[in-house]
């Protein structure tokens, strides 16, 4: 299958790249679908697609450094293989379905086969350990072959600024099929058919609710459904769950606190542990409006919102 359907991307700012991005289904996006993505839910993504937020990168200081480092990484591969790469400037669209979309690194020379460019933190190189790729890289990278025809492709990774890593990974139509199956269930169900996918518990999703339905019809109660009682339930647990690990977090800082006496910092292993002299100017609102009544009542900022509780029935 030869590329087609693909337009330059050489002329494009950062934004309007991001902008054209949420016309479709990305590499970056296949490992968000399929839950794999350790920092973006599908909720989130959907939210985005649809154009219900702006497009925003997780860490723009780690995707800045990412593509300043692409060339440095794309070099050094091919002074470790000898092969050649060129620079690719088109968003390229699978033929069948010209939703699913690829931006990729780099093409090789002479062969059926293309580069991705990866920085990755030191504290994440065992995911970079013998044959390992992580899962997400995986998926984007198989994403990218489904939708360009190549055979295969290589991966090369700059750890911590100091360990370079290059693999070889081959084409998987198992794993293509599974992969564009769930991106083409996420756009035609969710995308275009407007359906939220399952809400989960990132602040987007919390946000989202807020916005929607930001006020309660006083007075209004519904049943809800028998499936909800099991939810409960689970609710409940993890509040007596959270109270456990509050308690036990808080009696670890104890015990920590208790070595550093007056120690404003120390050291254990890989860990630092500060625990310093801080303060802050806050206003004592009882005292001003005893004081200044008058005052108090001009700068009185009175905010609704909507407190969700759970209690069991008498």
């Amino acid at each position: 299958m030869a590329i087609t359907n693909a337009i330059s991307t050489k002329d494009m700012s950062r934004f309007e790249w991001l902008q054209e991005r949420t016309k479709g289904i990305g590499g970056s996006d296949a490992g968000i679908i399929l839950g794999l993505n350790k920092y973006r839910t599908a909720f989130e993504l959907w939210l985005e697609k649809t154009g219900q937020v702006e497009p925003v990168e997780v860490d723009n200081e780690a995707i800045y450094w990412g593509n300043q480092m692409e060339d440095v990484v794309a070099k050094e591969f091919e002074k470790r293989t000898g092969k050649k790469v060129r620079r690719t400037n088109f968003m390229y669209s699978h033929p069948e379905h010209p939703f699913i979309k690829a931006n990729i690194d780099r093409l090789i020379v002479g062969e059926s086969a293309l580069l991705e460019c990866k920085t990755a933190s030191a504290y994440l190189a065992k995911e970079w350990e013998g044959e390992e790729v992580p899962d997400t890289y995986l998926v984007q990278v198989q994403h990218y072959l489904g939708v360009t025809g190549k055979e295969k492709a290589y991966i090369a990774v700059l750890v911590g600024g100091n360990r370079f890593i290059w693999k070889e990974i081959e084409r998987d139509e198992d794993l293509i099929t599974m992969i564009f199956e769930a991106e083409k269930n996420f756009w035609e169900r969710h995308v275009l058919g407007g359906e939220p996918p399952a809400l989960d518990g990132s602040s987007a999703a919390e946000k989202y609710l807020k916005e929607k339905y930001e006020r309660a019809e006083k007075d209004k109660e519904i049943v809800l459904p028998g499936e909800y009682k099991e939810l409960l339930l689970q609710y409940e647990k993890v509040k007596s769950d959270e109270k456990l690990i509050k308690s036990a977090k808080t009696e670890i800082e104890n015990k920590i606190k208790a070595e550093l006496k007056d120690a404003e910092s120390g050291i254990a292993d890989r860990f630092i542990v500060t625990w310093k002299n801080q303060s802050r100017n806050s206003v004592d609102s009882k005292a001003l409006k005893e004081k200044f009544p008058d005052i108090y009542n001009q700068v009185l900022k009175i905010s609704s919102f909507r407190k969700f509780d759970v209690k069991e029935a008498k």
